[in-house]
């Protein structure tokens, strides 16, 4: 198979990162599906190992943690019954690490829901800070023994809980949550700031996670099949967030804002990742 030019890698690379479905850029560039899954592959890879060195050592304060559903192969309930309780097999779950100030995905980790992911989640947060931050997460109970684990008393920790009503009627109630009718700060390590205490900025990243890439989408047939390129697909939208995507307000990249980088990346300086 003849290698693809790198202004075609940067045209597929642009359409993943936009939201475009595979079968949708198979038919936009005529490039067959198994080599643009075999591109996405390299260049997930390379920029798993690229953020892994570059978010090093990192001047954040601020930290917002989150978890945003997915799912791979098939829906929960629809998973065959060989496969149930298999990971890569139904409910897929991404954690993510957002500084409140610069807006840059910090840590990102996809696993089940439990406390052994939570606890890796959190230590490769910890290792990638330089400092001591304020850390909020939101109330599911597998963060209090992560937060201790990987960071003991050096953070100012609290907890965002929501407080929800009564479960809305009808069909409205099967894709969205019950209303929040507020909110209660739990203020459980250090000294945070009460100000401070807040999810928004990481909640509104999963809106951004959701419009970038298709297979994140809730109701779709172009979700994941295989849990590898779901963490591939996910690890080419961080580098093209931190590094390539101008954020609105701040007017820079998130990478550039925190130091991180020194110009705005091009998707060909992406796809030259992968040599």
């Amino acid at each position: 198979m003849n290698r693809l030019s790198l202004t075609k890698r940067a045209q597929i690379l642009s359409a993943l990162v936009e939201g475009t479905a595979i079968n949708a850029i198979v038919r936009m560039t005529g490039i067959s599906k198994p080599t643009i899954l075999k591109l996405l592959k390299d260049v997930g890879e390379a920029c798993m190992e690229f953020e892994n060195k570059a978010l090093r050592n990192l001047p954040c304060k601020r930290i917002q943690c989150d978890e945003i559903w997915s799912f791979c192969y098939a829906k929960e309930k629809n998973v065959p019954y060989d496969k149930r309780g298999e990971f890569g097999y139904g409910d897929v779950w991404t954690w993510t690490a957002l500084d409140a100030d610069t807006k840059l995905l910090c840590s990102w980790m996809i696993g089940d829901r439990s406390a052994v992911t939570a606890h890796a989640f959190m230590k490769d947060l910890a290792m990638r800070l330089a400092s001591r931050v304020q850390l909020t997460t939101d109330g599911h109970r597998a963060y209090l023994e992560a937060v201790e684990s990987a960071f003991g008393v050096d953070v100012d920790y609290a907890m965002l809980v929501k407080l929800y009503g009564n479960d809305r009627e009808g069909g409205e109630a099967r894709y969205s949550p019950a209303e929040c009718i507020g909110c209660r700060s739990v203020e459980l390590t250090g000294s945070p700031d009460p100000k401070h205490i807040s999810t928004s900025y990481v909640e509104r990243h999963n809106l951004t996670i959701r419009m970038h890439m298709r297979r994140f989408t809730r109701l779709t047939n172009a979700h994941s099949k295989k849990i590898e390129n779901h963490e591939y697909a996910f690890a080419l939208h961080a580098v093209f967030y931190n590094f390539a995507k101008i954020h609105e307000k701040l007017r820079v990249t998130p990478a550039m804002e925190a130091g991180v980088s020194d110009h705005v990346w091009t998707i060909e300086e992406i796809a030259a990742l992968a040599g």
